[in-house]
């Protein structure tokens, strides 16, 4: 199994057990660097996975590609604190 699909069973485990989880984003295109923030896992689609964010009051929606998580551009805090104690 290649990581793009481990990664899809990770936060598809995720979305049905436990969907408050905490990121860090860094990409470069758009620009963005968030640290620590906390979102929902809103849905899992074969090819993209939604988050949201309200801790400015307003809603706001990301999409990302399972790939971000192998490339290290998006960090979801739970997986690597079960990464550490044991696989999903």
């Amino acid at each position: 199994m290649d990581s793009v699909e481990m990664m899809k069973k990770k936060i598809g485990f995720l979305y049905r057990q436990h969907p408050e989880v905490h990121v860090n984003i860094a990409l470069k295109r758009p620009r963005q660097r968030l640290t620590n923030l906390p979102v929902v896992i809103k849905a899992v689609y074969p090819h993209v996975f939604q988050l949201e964010d309200q801790s400015s009051g307003k809603p706001k929606v990301y999409m990302h590609q399972y790939n971000d998580l192998v490339t290290g551009e998006i960090e979801i805090l739970e997986l690597a604190a079960v990464r550490t104690k044991k696989p999903v």
